[in-house]
């Protein structure tokens, strides 16, 4: 009898570790295997499972977006185990769906809390919906204007720490958590001096020690006190070591620091031009002029046709005012037309005795990628040339 019940106990040992070394592999298959280098922000990332409870549905990404920006992003799922690493993964792929469109912060929580309503309504049975929820904080870093824009769900706000100030927990709304439904989502938009440092995290960070105390965000900030100046991948040992007790985490931990930076306005150029095909010579010789003086002279022709492309395009279908912007960085040339027209451009085969309808062809061919964003003025086509692949 108890030969037998060593047997049963060691055979449910075997199936609980293997169980939680699948649901650890998926989950570390579903976060990103290393973050992207932008020209945005420095980033840095730890991931810690839970020991005792499972793994659970933390997840953590950064995203490049168009015009050099990047958007950084931060969830929490309920529970533990395949169901919540499984439910983690299909609201990751969701915020990069729904990010490379470019809606705002809000409106961007709004859908996801919409999926997560549907897939709470799929877990469930005749009996009801299921239960499924989740936090998460999404943030948008332009370096042009170096402006950030922030909204969260029911999510632990982030830390700033300036370069030449106090470190401080952001103020901003916290929001409904994902799959309440029906509430509106806020975000704030603060402008970051180059060098600021983001701190997102899990709630697992500041309830680490699980002493009852609120004591929690006041050891992150006192550990990211000299992350303006280090290296983020030391900032985030020194945030573990002071803010979790020895021994095996109790709950997941997720923690991501990003460093913003900021392009100068040498790297940056921009044309108001008046909706006249006769000026997109004109238009063409300015791009040329200001790819001599970046010393990009071997995509000149590249660029010429581009910005021929669409800004011809913009003031055949677009509406006024129409702009003209290039920004350039170490790899990377963007150009991105503007115009007043909602209207979002597509591509179409065109046929043998077509006049027109290449254009946007052109591009996708010629440019690394190519896009288009809504702005509150109408739109923005955007085209990227990888600078180290042209020359």
């Amino acid at each position: 009898e108890i030969t037998a019940r060593a047997a049963v106990c060691i055979d449910n040992a075997r199936r609980y570790s293997r169980e939680r070394e699948t649901t650890l592999t998926l989950q570390r298959s579903l976060l990103p295997r290393g973050l992207p280098r932008t020209a945005a922000v420095d980033a840095a990332s730890r991931y810690l499972p839970a020991a005792r409870t499972g793994v659970g549905g933390d997840w953590f990404d950064v995203i490049p977006l168009s015009g050099m920006r990047v958007a950084m992003v931060v969830g929490d799922v309920v529970g533990h185990g395949i169901q919540a690493s499984a439910t983690m993964g299909r609201l990751r792929t969701a915020v990069r769906t729904l990010a490379d469109i470019d809606l705002a912060p809000e409106e961007l929580l709004t859908h996801l809390d919409d999926l997560v309503l549907h897939l709470s309504h799929e877990s469930g049975g005749d009996a009801g919906p299921g239960e499924v929820g989740a936090t998460c904080l999404y943030a948008v870093y332009d370096p042009v204007s170096r402006r950030c824009t922030l909204s969260r769900a029911g999510h632990p706000p982030p830390v700033l720490v300036p370069p030449d100030g106090p470190v401080r927990v952001l103020d901003m709304p916290s929001g409904p958590p994902l799959g309440v439904g029906g509430l509106p989502f806020e975000s704030v938009e603060l402008e970051l001096p180059e060098g600021s440092v983001l701190g997102f995290y899990t709630d697992g960070l500041v309830n680490g020690r699980g002493d009852g105390t609120d004591t929690g965000p006041h050891l992150l900030c006192e550990a990211l006190s000299h992350a303006a100046s280090g290296a983020l991948e030391e900032a985030c040992d020194r945030v573990l070591h002071a803010t979790l007790p020895p021994g095996p985490a109790t709950d997941d931990v997720t923690l991501l620091l990003t460093r913003t930076r900021g392009l100068s306005s040498s790297q940056v150029a921009t044309w108001d031009i008046p909706a006249d095909p006769a000026l997109v010579a004109p238009v063409r010789k300015w791009v040329l002029d200001q790819l001599g003086v970046w010393g990009l002279t071997d995509v000149s022709f590249t660029v010429e046709l581009v910005v021929s492309e669409l800004v011809t395009n913009a003031i055949r279908y677009g509406a006024p005012p129409i702009r003209l912007r290039l920004i350039c960085d170490a790899s990377t040339l963007i150009c991105e037309v503007s115009d007043g027209s909602h209207t979002a451009p597509h591509l179409r085969r065109a046929k043998t005795w077509d006049e027109g309808g290449r254009g946007l062809l052109l591009v996708a061919q010629l440019t690394q990628r190519w896009g288009s964003r809504h702005t509150a003025e109408g739109k923005t086509i955007w085209a990227e040339l990888g600078l180290a692949e042209e020359a």
